[in-house]
């Protein structure tokens, strides 16, 4: 099918709407020409109510209920089903608590909450995001099987040769009865395919590892779109679970969109992964992107950010020609569903139908997660987590030691001493508000869920100083540079996920941000000649009071995701001699039951290296304020910002 036809613009068909609610595409519409609307959901990670379970309360922010309200204006508009095809690109079975308890606790002859909210919602499609392998093959199977709607996945193969079937069907033929400006009713097939990063053999190795193949996204769309516009697609729409990312195609690419966009058989993309908004200022700039067309190569293109804050829509004219049809104009949109500004407020209330469906389910979870598992004699929070030791990390540190010491008993590594490497994980990712914040007293299994979001299980390394060394250079590429006696300069790179910001207990060391990073904020060498020899921020590394030599073995109790790869650590000479059944959090849990009233205390594990005359600012969450004075820090307030965290100054 043809590109958009650049002399018809889409402002043209922004004029004349009435009052009725329809679309321009609709009301302009000549004999020949019908209208079709793609609905787009990504990225939910069961936020399936307007509810914070981290929180215990309800929010205006996230949710799929609310995006129902969105989802059934458009079909109203659209006079309809017919004219719309709801469709998910990814992401949906893992992220909350409610998906911890849908997993822990829930019946098991009950329908995963999700399948019950996407059913009531009736969805046409669904693609498999990588988060869905989180919980092994055999959970996922369970849970798809209440799926009233094709799960879509062309890159993911049943085996390990290139010649294994497909794991899922890799694409669904849909056809729709769609009406054009004469009255007459036409037959629109239209090719839905789905996509995955074939990262998901790294991220869940133990799971998938022996079990499944996954090849190159561009690769199986080389394979199955002719095969789809064979069997009779009018339209080819990747519903992608990648991102936005380089214009240049290679092979392995986690973020696909701009070279699957080009191919000439895809004429829309539905994409996720990213957690970002498309069109959307986030995106300007990027190579062969326009946020203004809502176009990525040329094709239309959107993502819905996360969580349910979006929803995203693709309006697309579509003419006959020469017995075939191609796209006159299209119309790209994120709408969201509370506003950008803090506080939030809702646009949009929760739909009836979604929150029957996951009501029970909803109940169950809030009686699960308020379950006390122990008491802390300190409260935990992440607030300072970037800048100084958190007792929330350390919990999660020697919750881990604490775990592979017990499982390493009576092993050739008894007596080796173990560290352990976490990071913390809500640290104002998607909000002010995102932060850890457990007060002294009882701990829930909400809290054990707020401490650690992902569903990674325990293993552990056997390492040298060389890669202790390495692993911690890489963590600290999380830093801007900072000029000696230079004041208030920004001290977080913003490229850098914090979930990738590795604490290390049992050695003690400094960060001296007078000097380069050696790795990139996602990973590899910044410049592998210049810099290999003379960019080394951690210095006085230590382990017992003696420096830490490169030739010096350690265990390192770590998770899943990291042993495998996942954050692009530098782990070198490395084998791993432990991997559990055992999640995480799990682990936390244990090491909670077994040491009642524990007292999460940091060791001063690290620090940043003093510079006198120097500062920088970050941000963190307002309720900071609680724990400023007792931070150790010299910490000067400077009041929030525009999005409502709270600025710092840090004096070095």
């Amino acid at each position: 099918m043809n590109r958009i036809i650049p002399s018809l613009s889409r402002r043209r068909f922004l004029l004349g709407a009435t009052a009725m609610g329809l679309h321009p595409f609709t009301l302009h519409a000549a004999s020949d020409q019908v209208h079709l609307r793609l609905i787009e959901t990504t990225d939910v990670h069961v936020h399936l109510l307007a509810y914070d379970y981290y929180a215990d309360q309800p929010v205006d922010t996230v949710g799929l209920a609310r995006t129902a309200s969105l989802i059934e204006q458009v079909r109203a508009e659209a006079g309809g089903g017919e004219g719309t095809l709801l469709l998910d690109a990814g992401d949906f079975l893992q992220g909350s608590p409610l998906g911890d308890y849908a997993v822990r606790a829930a019946p098991r002859d009950a329908p995963h909450p999700v399948m019950a909210a996407m059913n009531a919602l009736g969805y046409d499609a669904a693609a498999i995001g990588n988060h869905e392998f989180n919980y092994g093959l055999d959970f996922l199977t369970h849970a798809l099987a209440g799926a009233r709607f094709p799960v879509l996945c062309a890159n993911v193969l049943r085996g390990t040769i290139p010649a294994a079937p497909p794991l899922f069907t890799p694409y669904i033929l849909l056809d729709r009865h769609l009406r054009d400006g004469a009255g007459q009713t036409h037959i629109l097939r239209v090719g839905v395919i789905g996509f995955v990063p074939p990262q998901i053999m790294r991220w869940d190795h133990h799971h998938l590892t022996g079990k499944v193949m996954a090849i190159d996204i561009l690769a199986a769309a080389e394979r199955y779109l002719p095969e789809m516009r064979e069997r009779g697609a009018d339209l080819i729409i990747a519903l992608a679970h990648t991102g936005i990312g380089s214009a240049r195609a290679h092979a392995g690419m986690e973020n696909a969109a701009v070279p699957l966009a080009r191919m000439p058989l895809i004429d829309g993309a539905l994409l996720g992964h990213s957690h970002r908004v498309f069109p959307g200022p986030d995106y300007r700039g990027f190579r062969a992107v326009d946020i203004d067309a809502g176009t990525v190569s040329g094709t239309p293109a959107v993502m819905a950010g996360f969580w349910g804050s979006h929803m995203g829509l693709i309006d697309l004219l579509l003419g006959r020609d020469g017995g075939r049809w191609r796209i006159l104009a299209s119309e790209s949109v994120a709408r969201p569903i509370a506003t950008a500004q803090r506080p939030s407020r809702a646009l949009v209330p929760s739909a009836p139908s979604v929150r029957r469906a996951v009501h029970k389910a909803h109940t169950g979870a809030l009686a699960y997660l308020r379950r006390p598992v122990g008491t802390s004699q300190a409260p935990l929070h992440s607030y300072f987590a970037l800048v100084a030791p958190s007792t929330a990390v350390a919990l999660i540190n020697q919750a881990q030691a604490w775990s592979v010491r017990t499982h390493l008993a009576g092993t050739a590594w008894q007596d080796w001493p173990v560290l352990s490497a976490a990071a913390p994980f809500r640290v104002g990712y998607g909000g002010p508000e995102n932060y850890t914040d457990i007060p002294a007293g009882a701990i829930t299994m909400r809290n054990l869920a707020d401490l650690y979001r992902y569903p990674n299980t325990v293993q552990a390394l056997d390492i040298n100083g060389a890669v202790l060394r390495a692993w911690l250079e890489r963590s600290a590429s999380m830093f801007a540079r900072l000029i000696p006696r230079e004041t208030e300069q920004t001290l977080i790179d913003p490229r850098f996920r914090a979930y990738n910001f590795d604490v290390i207990s049992g050695v003690r060391y400094q960060i001296d941000l007078s000097k380069p990073a050696r790795y990139h904020p996602r990973g590899g060498l910044v410049n592998k000649t210049a810099r290999r020899d003379t960019a080394h921020r951690i210095v006085d590394l230590r382990f017992a009071d003696r420096p830490v030599t490169n030739e010096d073995r350690f265990v390192l109790a770590t998770n899943s995701f990291r042993a495998s790869g996942g954050g692009r650590f530098p782990v070198g000479d490395h084998r791993v001699i432990l991997r559990t059944p055992e999640t995480n959090r799990r682990a936390i849990e244990r090491y909670v039951q077994a040491h009642q009233g524990i007292m999460a205390t940091h060791h001063d594990t690290w620090s940043l290296r003093a510079m006198p005359g120097t500062s920088a600012v970050f941000t963190t969450g307002p309720g900071a304020a609680r724990y400023a004075a007792r931070s150790g820090l010299a910490l000067t307030e400077l009041g929030l910002n525009r999005a409502g965290y709270l600025r710092y100054r840090l004096d070095l």
